[in-house]
């Protein structure tokens, strides 16, 4: 394993070099020069690199851990643990072993796999994941997606819309009067409803016969690869998706999300964000939302923050150096996200900033798999079409506020 404490110190180092170079500019009252601009770039990439290299360091130790502790608890690789499952838990499990691996012989075509079926024949079809592979998909996305990690997330049944409440408008304030004076009726206060409806969401993996034949966790490769493609996917749609047939992102203007008037500019330049505009952005938001904020940037919105100081000359972006510490921004923590717009011209967004626990997420579990035996025969692969039903939308805007650019 990596030295988690060398691979820190390493990043600290480099993070210090590039703000020597910033700060010489500063003090002189410039710009950086093209020869400084390289240096600067160098070592912020750098710094940038190692964070990705720490995180994936930490991720994968934490990962070690739940599969030991799976493996200790798994019915199949531990019959005899005390939670181990019914016997009919158990036949379930080794029957979509069999399917995954391409094991359709008529001993595999009895009850037990007719019960996991949704729509299927006896050449793959249709199938039903069963509980314990959707829901290790479903964590393999989450490990992935900054917003489901943060956000309010929800089960149905099936593929059932789930309708929720919302305060569209808030009451007056209220009115001083007198003991025996009749009171007025509030007439602001109105409650709207958002629609959730799983979507279907689909993605391809296609994995080496030989590969799949011999993995000696057949359902933990098709997790891996299913829940990757599904997680890039769903990042996308958090961000910018439209809500139609799909999720509303985030830095999408919409009444039904977070509308155009929680958009800040107010000190921005029309290039650039400014320490002033980030600012304005952080506290145009209620308090009781920014006790659990998170900001989320491109990362070529988080190197152009890295420069930004404060009026006392200290820098408004910090980088987190303890065990599983984020890096900062006016002491919340700072998402990365390739996904988040890092186009900066006028008019358009550059971030947000918000309590994420107000983005909601409605996932069915009824995830299908399809395998593919003769799309990819001629290249000795065989394709799995995953299929999983979701929902997602920021259901208060108040909570938010998008940084845009003059």
């Amino acid at each position: 394993m990596a030295d988690l404490k060398a691979l820190k110190a390493q990043r600290s180092k480099a993070i210090e070099e590039a703000q020597k170079i910033n700060d010489l500019a500063v003090n002189e009252s410039r710009d950086l020069d093209s020869t400084e601009q390289e240096k600067y770039d160098k070592f912020f990439n750098e710094a940038q690199s190692l964070k990705r290299t720490i995180d994936r360091e930490v991720e994968l130790r934490e990962e070690q851990r739940e599969l030991a502790a799976a493996a200790e608890n798994n019915p199949i690789l531990n019959p005899d643990h005390k939670d181990a499952g019914s016997e009919r838990e158990l036949v379930l499990q080794a029957e979509f072993r069999d399917f995954l691996r391409g094991d359709m012989s008529p001993k595999n075509l009895g009850p037990e796999l007719r019960g996991l079926q949704a729509d299927a024949d006896v050449k793959g079809g249709y199938i039903v994941a069963p509980g314990f592979l959707a829901n290790a998909i479903i964590k393999e996305v989450d490990n992935m997606v900054h917003i489901r990690g943060l956000s309010n997330y929800m089960q149905v049944n099936g593929i059932n819309s789930l309708g929720v409440p919302s305060l569209d408008s808030d009451p007056e304030d209220g009115e001083w009067t007198s003991e025996i004076k009749t009171v007025s009726e509030d007439e602001e206060m109105e409650f709207g409803q958002r629609e959730f409806v799983p979507h279907p969401l689909t993605k391809l993996i296609k994995v080496s016969e030989k590969l799949l034949m011999n993995a000696p966790n057949t359902e933990a490769l098709v997790e891996g690869r299913l829940g990757y493609k599904f997680g890039v996917t769903l990042e996308k749609a958090y961000m910018t998706g439209s809500g139609a047939q799909q999720a509303l992102g985030v830095f999408t203007a919409s009444d039904n999300g977070i509308p155009t008037s929680r958009d800040v500019s107010t000190d921005n330049g029309v290039d650039a964000v400014t320490a002033d505009g980030l600012r304005n952005a952080f506290y145009s938001v209620n308090k009781g939302y920014r006790v659990n904020g998170n900001w989320i940037f491109h990362r070529d919105g988080v190197k152009m923050i890295s420069k930004l100081k404060d009026g006392e000359g200290q820098y408004i972006w910090k980088a987190g150096i303890a065990d599983g510490a984020p890096d900062t921004l006016l002491g919340k923590p700072i998402l990365e996200s390739e996904y988040a717009p890092n186009t900066f011209t006028t008019g358009l967004y550059a971030g947000i900033f918000g309590d994420f626990n107000y983005y909601w997420i409605v996932d069915s579990l009824q995830m299908q798999i399809r395998r593919l035996d003769e799309l990819f025969a001629l290249t000795n692969q065989v394709g799995f079409k995953g299929m999983m039903f979701t929902d997602g939308m920021p259901v208060l805007g108040n909570a938010f506020a998008r940084v845009k650019l003059a």
